[in-house]
């Protein structure tokens, strides 16, 4: 098997290897997963759920390791990846039991002298793609409800980040059983090969470039694409004072890698300067190195600097970065604002993923909620203003699959999150997620002749 070389983003140096998967090895864990798939689908949603809680139990008690290999392969600060882990924990425990709780259509004499009743059955077993801004959370997101829905899954971890989810891969196999979550690490090409192997349905969250293939390579199989954001946060004159301080906390959380961080500030023309004035405060207050962590690999630092470069902004407004001792030849980039730029300025217009915040402005309330709309990705949205009415029409109409009002980046796993437009479409968290993966199938029974309809 070949191996790539992984790199520390914190210092940019080497970090070891890992092996990248091929043929032979996706063949293999795909038929494994098959292989368990009729033991696992046939366990009691009860069953399920017994065995998901106790992986959920050895998530937390291993939390210590799980932190280790999740801040090697990303640079997160603890913080960050202390509360990672704990939701991915409450992901698998929310899954058992939501399995248990499921609803269905209408069941019963639906036709004359018959009954009918709808039986949701797992697709399968599913390849899951998921890229290295949360490589353990995104896992979880797309493995805990097709899991809890009855199939399998084979999933394929960045390359650069494969740590966490062969930790993951070795307590499910203890837990759940072999062959029921499987982690496949390598490359793009791996990932094709997965797409392209006797799966049953594809999971993918990362760029849409990716996504437009993985729908291409998948055909007519079912597949759930999450594929990024480009968030705006509509700033009113009457905004709550914390509202800077949020925006910038949201925006540089694990370095602004994040598909529904905000990205663009859109206020009025009268709240404008006073709002760039806030905001240059809030993101100078937010240490690259002390506040959040580095950019995860040489590529992604590499496009980040030339959408920097590229774009027109007359003021850029950059913090400080405070890398540790020894760390300063990390893939570091400091907080950083963007006034006074073209509305399709490429910071604008594209998904930047990194720790910069753009900031534009409208003579109107239906002006600046058009600036929000007017790009293609559309994720998520926030919307700042003690108007309560306002603030709840503006959400309603911001063209997003998950919009806040006065907050930014707070999701629990009741709640569902998913694109429109060019961001993809599926649903991750919540129990709509279950449908993802599973399929409906009605059964309808003729009733014997002689038998009375009560």
């Amino acid at each position: 098997m070949m191996n790539t070389e992984l790199t520390d983003p914190r210092t940019g140096r080497s970090r070891g290897t890992a092996p990248v998967s091929r043929e032979p090895e996706v063949a293999v864990a795909v038929a494994s997963a098959r292989t368990a798939l009729g033991t696992w689908s046939a366990l009691t949603p009860r069953d399920r759920a017994r065995r998901l809680d106790r992986l959920a139990t050895l998530i937390e008690d291993s939390a210590a390791e799980y932190a280790a290999r999740e801040r090697a392969g990303t640079g997160k600060p603890d913080a960050e990846t202390a509360g990672e882990i704990e939701q991915v924990a409450d992901l698998f425990r929310f899954y058992a039991t939501a399995a248990r709780t499921r609803t269905t259509p209408a069941a019963g004499r639906l036709v004359s002298g018959h009954e009918s009743w709808v039986r949701w059955e797992p697709m399968g077993v599913v390849g899951v793609i998921v890229p290295w801004n949360y490589p353990l959370m995104m896992a979880a997101w797309r493995c805990a409800p097709a899991l809890a829905a009855g199939n399998t899954v084979v999933v394929k971890p960045a390359e650069t980040t494969p740590d966490t989810l062969e930790l993951l891969a070795e307590h499910a196999a203890r837990t759940l059983g072999e062959g029921v979550l499987q982690s496949l690490p390598g490359d793009r090409r791996t990932g094709r090969l997965l797409v392209e192997s006797p799966v049953d349905m594809v999971a993918f969250t990362g760029s849409g470039r990716a996504g437009r293939d993985v729908a291409a390579r998948a055909g007519t199989r079912r597949i759930s694409l999450e594929l990024g954001g480009n968030a705006p946060a509509v700033v009113l004159p009457d905004a709550p004072a914390d509202t800077y301080a949020s925006l910038a906390e949201a925006a540089t959380y694990n370095a602004g890698q994040s598909c529904a961080a905000p990205a663009r500030v859109i206020t009025l023309t009268e709240n404008y300067e006073s709002t760039v004035a806030r905001l240059t405060q809030a993101m100078g207050a937010r240490l690259a190195g002390r506040d959040f962590g580095p950019l995860n690999n040489p590529d992604q630092t590499a496009r980040y600097d030339s959408l920097v470069a590229s774009s027109s902004a007359k003021r850029q407004l950059a913090a400080d970065i405070a890398a540790p001792p020894g760390e300063e030849h990390g893939h570091w980039r400091a907080a950083l604002l963007l006034a006074d730029l073209p509305h399709d300025d490429p910071t604008v217009t594209e998904e930047v993923f990194g720790p910069l915040l753009t900031i534009q402005h409208a003579d109107t309330v239906e002006a600046a909620l058009g600036l929000a709309n007017s790009v293609p990705q559309a994720l998520a949205a926030s919307v700042w203003t003690t108007g309560l009415g306002t603030g709840l029409d503006l959400a309603a109409r911001l063209d997003a699959g998950e919009a806040w009002l006065n907050c930014h980046l707070v999701q629990t796993a009741e709640l569902p999150h998913g694109g429109r437009g060019s961001s993809g479409h599926g649903t991750d968290l919540s129990t709509l997620a279950l449908q993802e993966y599973q399929r409906p199938k009605t059964v309808t029974v003729r009733l014997s002749p002689g038998v009375p309809e009560s």
